[in-house]
C-alpha cells in the first residue's frame, strides 16, 4: 500500500515549545519511529511536512538582521525561506528516519516547486499572517516601503500574504522515479516553494501555499492508497475546548463540510482530506503524530471516506 503522510509544522514544533533545533529534532525522532514502523509494515511511504513555525523564525531572524544594518538589506523573500526550510526539515527527517531503518532503504528529500495561478482570488485578498508584529505606525511605514499588505492581528499589526491553491507540482517525474525504486521520498514541504509563470519564465512568489492542500495534490498524483494528515491532536473534534467536545471516528466528506471548521486551525486539514476522499474514493485520516502506526492500521484518528454514511463518533 502506498501511504502519503503529511506532518504538520506544529507537530514538528509543538505549541509553547522554544523554537530550537534540539526541540525540533526531538519531535522528528518521535515521527521517525512511527514512520519507520509504517515502512516495516511493508508500505511504500511518501512524506510531506509543514514549515509555518520554521519560516516564521527565519523571518524574524531576517527582520532582526535588516534592522541591525539600518534596513539597507532586503530580507529573503518567502519562496527562498520555503526552500531553506524544505532542506532543513528534510535533513532532520532523513537522518532520524535513517537511524530507524536498515541502511539499504534509500531516502531522498526533493526541493519541490509548486505552481500557483496568478489569477487565483487569494492574490486579491491576502489573509495569511507572516513575520513579526508591529505597531500601526511601523506597519504602515513598512507597507509603504515594501508594498506589503498589513492587517490587524489582535492589538498589533502584521504582514499578510496570499495563500493561493496549489495547481501543479513540477518535480513529479523525479518523485515518481524514486518511489518506483523503493525510496522513501520527502517532498512538497510547507506546500512547496510558491512559483508562477510570468510569460514563459518561472519565478518565485511572495505567498504561502497550504501544506495540506499541496499534500493532497501530491497524494493524488502518486496514486496513494491512504492519505494521513498528522497533527498535534488525536482526532477531529467538534466543540473543541468546551465541555461538549465530541471526537469524530469516521465521516463522509459531505458531512464534514457541514460542520464548518475554522480556516485558521482544522479547516484546511479537513478540506484536504475531504478533497482526497472525494476525488479518489480512498481514505484520508487526520490524527496525532504519535499515532501514525495505529492510524495506518485503522485503529486511530478520524477517517474521512466516501464509504462511510453520515458520522460515527468515538
Amino acid at each position: 500500500m502506498r501511504v502519503v503522510v503529511a506532518l504538520g509544522g506544529n507537530a514538528l514544533q509543538r505549541r509553547g515549545e522554544a523554537m530550537t533545533a534540539q526541540n525540533q529534532r526531538a519531535n522528528v525522532q518521535v515521527a521517525a519511529k512511527q514512520l519507520a514502523a509504517v515502512t516495516r509494515l511493508g508500505h511504500n511511504l511518501v512524506m510531506c511536512h509543514g514549515n509555518g513555525p520554521q519560516v516564521g523564525l527565519l523571518g524574524l531572524q531576517n527582520d532582526a538582521y535588516a534592522r541591525h544594518v539600518d534596513g539597507t538589506v532586503t530580507p529573503y523573500p518567502l519562496d527562498v525561506l520555503g526552500a531553506q526550510t524544505e532542506g532543513m526539515i528534510g535533513y532532520m527527517i532523513e537522518q532520524e528516519l535513517g537511524n530507524e531503518l536498515p541502511f539499504e532503504v534509500p531516502l531522498a528529500t526533493i526541493l519541490t516547486q509548486t505552481e500557483v495561478d496568478a489569477a487565483d482570488p487569494a492574490f486579491q485578498n491576502p489573509t495569511k499572517f507572516v513575520g513579526p508584529v508591529y505597531s500601526k505606525e511601523e506597519a504602515d511605514q513598512l507597507a509603504a516601503e515594501h508594498g506589503w499588505t498589513v492587517k490587524a492581528d489582535g492589538d498589533y499589526f502584521r504582514r499578510v500574504v496570499p495563500s493561493p491553491k496549489p495547481k501543479r507540482i513540477f518535480e513529479m517525474r523525479p518523485i515518481k522515479w524514486m518511489i518506483e525504486k523503493g525510496a522513501v521520498v520527502i517532498a512538497a514541504g510547507g506546500g512547496g516553494i510558491p512559483t508562477m509563470y510570468q510569460g514563459d519564465k518561472l519565478v518565485g512568489v511572495e505567498a504561502v501555499i497550504d501544506k495540506d492542500l499541496a499534500s493532497a495534490l501530491l497524494a493524488r498524483e502518486v496514486d496513494a492508497d491512504y492519505f494521513v494528515i498528522a497533527t498535534d491532536v488525536k482526532t477531529v473534534f467538534i466543540g473543541w475546548g468546551t465541555p461538549d467536545a465530541k471526537a469524530i471516528k469516521r465521516a463522509h466528506p459531505d458531512e464534514m463540510d457541514k460542520l464548518g471548521f475554522a480556516a485558521g486551525s482544522m479547516g484546511p486539514k479537513v478540506e484536504a482530506a475531504c478533497e482526497f476522499a472525494r476525488l479518489t474514493g480512498k481514505r484520508a485520516v487526520i490524527g496525532a503524530l504519535e499515532d501514525i502506526e495505529a492510524i495506518v492500521k485503522g485503529e486511530a484518528g478520524t477517517v474521512i471516506s466516501t464509504e462511510v454514511a453520515g458520522i460515527e463518533w468515538y
